[in-house]
Formats: structure tokens, C-alpha cells, sequence
């Protein structure tokens, strides 16, 4: 079977790069995303941060750091991993696969942590800087404390609020093994609840979440 040799728009001079880039460690001892992980990591650094030092010019180093921390935490780099289609390129074994670790937040990070490493090493700085400036400059103005994922920003409006924190409960799961859906109530008690469902059970938390804060705050 022949490599894979093009991801993200990108096509690899060099494959077995990509290769390792989306293999999980519990397919191969020595030939996995680790160590691209800790070179992309590294470049992934260096680009957000100069890119916030000219996006903001005249913004102090306390604001930036807050700025680059929202850009580079693992659920920013998780959520693009699944928006670009990384995790789905993941090859994991089929136990790795059982237990859900493609739905990992902290896997979802690495993988496209290595994919930029990859990229760095196959086609130098200018090609990973390209990428990482395409796909993170939508998130410059959004704010440095703004990204935050639904169940963080549920979490928050109830302690501003005084109210008990939001917990979760599994109320369903379909489909088979390889495919499941969860069903998931988000409860706040007291005040209300909401439930939906999502191909992981992280998925389905978080898409609780947005729609009992939807309800909670009236925009639903």
C-alpha cells in the first residue's frame, strides 16, 4: 500500500514524514507522531508569535502571552485537528481505536502538532509558517481569553453566577463498537438541562453544553 503523500493542501516531498506524522504510538515502538509532535510544537511557538507581534504592534507582553496561550492550548489545537480532518488520518490499532483515544483532546493536539513538524522538515519554515498563518489568523480577533470550548464557557457563567457547576451524565449509546453515538444530558441543578448527542462522548458533552448555555442565557 503506498503512502500517503498530500494532507491539508499540502503534498509531501518525502511521505514516510506524513507517514509518522499520523501514526499513533500504539501502532509502531519508534515510528510514531511523538517526536514531530516535540519539533512542530516548537514551530507552532515560534509562528503564533510572531504573528501576534504584527498583528499587535502596540499591545503589551502581558496581553500578547494571554493571546498566544488561547492559540496554542490543546483544545484549540484539538479542534483544529478534527476541523482539518487530522485525527480522522490517525492509524491507531484497533484497541487504541476501542478506547476512544482518536477522540483524545490531548491525541487530537499531537497529531496536529507533528503534522506541522512534518511539514518543517519536508519543506522548511516558510511552508509550515504558511500553513499555521492560513489556519490561525481567523482566531487573531477573536480575542486572547475568547476561545474557550462550550463546557469551559458553561463552567464560567455559573460561577459568575453563584449557581453549582454543570455535571454529565451518559443517558445513551448506539451503534456499534467501531461507530457509536452517545447521547449526553448537560445538568446544571436548579436551572436547567439539555441533551445531545455526538460520535465521542467529549463531543456530545460539549454540544450539551452549548445548548443548555444557549437556553440558560435566552438565545434559545
Amino acid at each position: 500500500m503506498s503512502m500517503r503523500k498530500t494532507i491539508v493542501g499540502y503534498t509531501f516531498q518525502s511521505p514516510s514524514l506524513l507517514d509518522e506524522a499520523l501514526t499513533h504510538p500504539s501502532l509502531s515502538g519508534s515510528h510514531n507522531y511523538q517526536r514531530l509532535e516535540f519539533l512542530g510544537d516548537r514551530v507552532l511557538g515560534l509562528s503564533v508569535a510572531t504573528l501576534l507581534l504584527e498583528a499587535f504592534p502596540g499591545e503589551a507582553e502581558g496581553k500578547l502571552n494571554r493571546r498566544f496561550t488561547a492559540l496554542v492550548r490543546r483544545e484549540t489545537l484539538a479542534e483544529m485537528a478534527r476541523k482539518l480532518g487530522l485525527s480522522d488520518a490517525l492509524k491507531l490499532t484497533p484497541g487504541a481505536e476501542t478506547e476512544g483515544t482518536r477522540e483524545k483532546e490531548a491525541v487530537q493536539a499531537d497529531v496536529t502538532e507533528a503534522v506541522i513538524g512534518a511539514m518543517y522538515l519536508d519543506g522548511g519554515y516558510d511552508v509550515a509558517d504558511k500553513f499555521i498563518r492560513k489556519h490561525w489568523s481567523p482566531l487573531l480577533n477573536e480575542g486572547p481569553t475568547a476561545i474557550k470550548d462550550s463546557k469551559t464557557q458553561l463552567q464560567e457563567w455559573c460561577q459568575a453566577r453563584s449557581l453549582p457547576l454543570p455535571f454529565y451524565k451518559m443517558v445513551g449509546r448506539t451503534g456499534p463498537d467501531h461507530s457509536p453515538v452517545f447521547t449526553i444530558e448537560a445538568i446544571v441543578d436548579n436551572k436547567g438541562t439539555a441533551t445531545a448527542i455526538g460520535p465521542a462522548k467529549r463531543q456530545a458533552e460539549q454540544a450539551a453544553a452549548a445548548e443548555l448555555l444557549a437556553v440558560l442565557t435566552g438565545e434559545k
